[in-house]
Parts: C-alpha cells; structure tokens; sequence
C-alpha cells in the first residue's frame, strides 16, 4: 500500500510562486534520502536524473496559488494581490499565514469587507474582488502604522491553509492538490524506479513558476526530446475526467499537445488496463504550455490525476494519483 505522508508534509510547507524554497529543498532532500543526486536550476527548481543521458522528462510543479500584501488600509486592513488565479470566492474565510522580508510570521484570515451580517445587508450578494477584501490580522492593531510596526510591507507573501485530509475512502481533499499530487507521483516514480534497481533514461523535473505562466520555460536538459508534463485533470461540466482517473489532455488553451505522444499514452492506458479520461481544457495552461512558448523543440504530453474544484476546495482520489503512475511508469517501460 502506498504511503502518502510525503504528499502530506509537501503540502503542508508553504509554496506560492516565488517563495517555494522551503518546498524545493524538501523535495531535492527526500530525493537525496532515495540515492539520487538531484541539482537546483538557477531558478531554484529541482531536477533529478534516474539514468544517464536523459532523452525524456517527466515534469510536475510545487508552486502553488496564493497571494502577497498590495497594500496596508488606514483601518490595518491588508488589501492583497493574487499569486496565480485562487478563487475568491472559495478562499473567503481561510485562515492563512504572513511571512515579511525579516522572517516574522502572523497569522489572519481573508475576509470580505464589513463582513457581519449584523452590519452589511449585502454581505450575500457582494462580488467578491481584491477591492473588497482583505486579510484580518490577528494581531493588536488599530491603524496603518500599528501593521508598519510589526514590519508588515507590500510584497510580503500570504499563504493559505491547505486544509489537509486524507479519508479512508480514498479521497485526498486539500488545497493545492494542484500540483502537490503531481509531485507525489514524480516521488513515486523515484521511489519505485531505486526499488527495481535500475536506471532510465529520464530526469524528473520540479517547477517553481507555473502558476505564474514560466515554470517550464528554462531547465529542461539539451538531451531530452519528450516532455511528458504531470497536472491536475480537470473535473467539471462537459469534461470526461474523473477524480478517480488519469487524465490526458489533448489541447488546452495554449493549442493541441503532440498527436503522436497523445495516442501513445492513450495506447499504453488501454494496453494496462489503466482508468484514464481524454479530455480538453479550455481555461489552462501547463508547463509544457511554458516550455513550447520558450521555444523548446520538443514533443509534450499532458496528464494527471482528476480533480475537482481546481483553484478552490480541491479534492482528488488516491486512484487516480495510482493510475497517473502507473501511466508514467508504463510509459517510461515503452
């Protein structure tokens, strides 16, 4: 049975885009334990070989949504700015933590203004917007320069409580099952690849901007020549994929991913006996979206474990996260 107490301890390490170290040096440590010599790229994002002369790449991103201080109100409200594109609506009412340039750490929650029904009647109806929230500090202050004191300045970053929970029904429901549950299947690979005792041409590839549009955009070696890109499958209205299933996606918003690596992997699904669900996802993009706009020569396939409620409550199933390894792993065997 397989473990997944490092997709929890993953998770639970704050990563926003443009401040994963912590979650980068995790991952380039619990690689090291298994007897790799992973490398971190200018960037900061982990790569990892598991055999020589890599010619594919297998890539999934520990970035995360989240968001930084835009501004301190005169009422010692803070206004923020998104990292990447959580929803407002979801994440009303999370609790969430505030780290500032000399490494103080507090704690708020992300609030509509004014709101108490007891004072706000349109406290229901009220689109929400960056215009119209803030985070509550909880902290003694009264005014703009009481928040200055404790050295609270625009761009400190704001990381939101994942909520972790792992059911025995097989359910993971977290933030930021996009894309913690791709790492974990790059861990699984690693893992399961020492325990065979050998070696593949691949390296493992850990991102840390794709939440903003530029993770795959650089790092990937001269040597490899297929991308195949680990991301959430999209689970919702007019889509096949199932929490349940791997995903492969045939074309996002950036265009069409390569034919011939999409029938391949549809190929060796079938060929395993692995669930899977083909799709399109009209609002997305993915590292290999990063990497082909930079120019990269390179075939890409897209896949990854359904899940539901993507840049809000998410939630996916350890079935799918099994079957996106086995996908990979029956792909790396090809």
């Amino acid at each position: 049975m397989t473990d997944y107490t490092s997709l929890k301890e993953l998770v639970a390490i704050d990563s926003p885009s443009g401040f994963t170290e912590k979650a980068c040096q995790y991952i380039f440590d619990y690689l090291k334990q298994l007897g790799y010599q992973p490398t971190l790229t200018n960037k900061g994002m982990v790569k990892c070989a598991l055999g020589k002369k890599p010619d594919i790449a297998i890539a999934a991103h520990t970035d995360t949504l989240g968001a930084v201080v835009a501004s301190i109100t005169k009422e010692a409200q803070l206004r923020i700015s998104k990292v990447g594109g959580p929803s407002l609506n979801s994440y009303e009412g999370s609790y969430c933590r505030l780290y500032t340039l000399k490494g103080q750490c507090y704690t708020g929650t992300l609030l509509l203004d004014n709101p108490s029904t007891h004072t706000n009647r349109e406290e229901n109806t009220k689109r929400r917007t960056v215009f119209n929230m803030h985070v509550r500090l909880d902290e003694d202050v009264d005014n703009r320069e009481d928040v200055r004191k404790l050295g609270i300045r625009p761009g400190d970053f704001i990381c939101f409580e994942p909520n972790y929970q792992e059911l025995p029904s097989g359910y993971i429901k977290s933030k930021f099952m996009d894309n913690k549950a791709g790492c974990f299947v790059l861990f699984e690979i690693a893992r399961r690849v020492k325990e065979m005792g050998k070696e593949f041409p691949v390296e493992l590839i850990f991102s840390n901007y794709e939440e903003v549009g530029h993770g795959g955009s650089a790092g990937i070696s001269d040597t490899v020549k297929e991308l195949l890109v680990i991301d959430m499958g999209v689970v919702g209205d007019d889509r096949e994929g199932k929490e349940t299933h791997c995903s492969i996606c045939a074309k996002d918003a950036s265009g069409p991913y390569d034919y011939n690596f999409r029938k391949k992997l549809v190929e060796l699904a079938e060929s395993n006996n692995i669930p899977y669900a083909l799709d399109i996802y009209p609002y997305y993009g993915s590292d290999g979206s990063a990497a082909l706009r930079a120019g990269h020569d390179l075939r890409v396939g897209l896949i990854g474990p359904g899940v539901s409620a993507s840049h809000g409550v998410e939630r996916t199933h350890k079935k799918g996260i099994e079957a996106t390894i086995d996908l990979c792993l029956a792909y790396m065997r090809a």
